[in-house]
């Protein structure tokens, strides 16, 4: 039990990091995202911005700097 409360701990923690890391627009995508099952996964960084990557089993989702979805983005994820 301890273990899993630890894992989940350190998961919220990545989670929020990940987070903090998303101005407002994007914040706003990932929770609509959210209501459809789609978790955020990691930020990808670039000249051009953030673009913050959700997941909802093999889907993938990306949101731009501006908060624009893209539920079909060429980017290419390692599981």
């Amino acid at each position: 039990m301890q273990t899993a409360l630890i894992e989940r701990r350190q998961s919220n923690r990545e989670t929020q990091q990940i987070w903090d890391e998303l101005n407002l627009a994007q914040k706003f995508s990932v929770a609509e995202l959210q209501r459809y099952g789609y978790q955020l996964a990691f930020v990808r960084h670039s000249t051009t911005g953030n673009l913050a990557v959700l997941l909802a089993g093999n889907r993938i989702a990306a949101i731009d700097q501006d908060g624009e979805i893209d539920t079909e983005p060429k980017i290419s994820v390692r599981h």
